[in-house]
């Protein structure tokens, strides 16, 4: 499987997703500089996490504007999976590929720390190799992951089955001192009405190897490598009976 990267002026996590899909995963992977008009030849996008263009305005705000994501726009569209990871989710969102927005932490503090994930549905292309309620180690590092969206959004996400993660105990347990940020409802990641965007304030290529304390994160990246050896993706793919089975179980 072929990822490619996205690099803007702020980017840090380009090089550490590299290594996950890379290095330990065995996959093939290149850097796309935020210039780039096209993404064709790629299975998946990763936008990683950082501080493109310095968060001015707000994180995400600007990057939304980069040419290469016109070109991300439409490798979602045609079913290409995406993956976006803290500054990435507010990259996503921001281009109106999720819904919602990441405000600064509740608290009021950056934090960077050990995090468990439950996993809501083990039915998509990034939580296939999980299993439904299982809690991952991810950690967390941000200062602006406190995801809001409106009452209807928020139920709309829940009925059609697009929250992937909520913040947990290390037992899958879901509590608000669980929280590290004050999300509405714990989320930690969603997807798109195709299910095949993904955002996610946690770092799953940090938590890649068990000498960092965790190899969950493969568990992430290994269900993208496993969905894009069986779908070619085109213009024809829709997630949506997927997304909407799993939320009728």
């Amino acid at each position: 499987m072929r990822f490619g990267i996205l690099v803007f002026p702020g980017t840090w996590s380009d090089t550490d997703c590299h290594h996950a899909v890379s290095g330990v995963l065995g996959q093939e992977a290149d850097y796309i500089w935020h210039k780039a008009d096209s993404v064709d030849g790629y299975d998946a996008i990763i936008v990683p996490g950082g501080f493109s263009y310095g968060d001015y305005l707000r994180a995400g705000a600007i990057a939304r504007f980069s040419p290469v994501m016109g070109a991300v726009r439409d490798f979602a569209a045609e079913g290409g999976l995406v993956i976006g990871i803290c500054n990435g989710f507010q990259i996503l969102c921001e281009a109106g590929l999720l819904p919602g927005a990441l405000r600064r932490n509740g608290h009021l503090e950056y934090r960077c720390q050990w995090t468990h994930l439950r996993t809501e549905r083990a039915d998509t292309p990034f939580t296939s190799r999980c299993s439904q309620g299982q809690p991952l180690a991810v950690p967390v590092s941000h200062g602006e992951g406190n995801y809001y969206a409106d009452a209807s959004t928020i139920v709309r996400l829940e009925e059609q089955g697009r929250i992937l993660f909520r913040y947990c105990e290390p037992d899958g347990t879901v509590t608000e001192g669980a929280n590290p940020n004050g999300s509405v409802d714990n989320i930690a990641g969603i997807v798109n009405e195709g299910g095949n965007v993904l955002g996610m304030m946690p770092h799953p290529e940090r938590s890649c190897e068990a000498l960092l304390g965790s190899d969950d994160g493969n568990l992430i990246f290994g269900s993208m490598i496993d969905f894009g050896s069986v779908i070619d993706f085109g213009p024809t793919i829709d997630f949506s009976s997927t997304i909407d089975a799993g939320a009728n179980r």
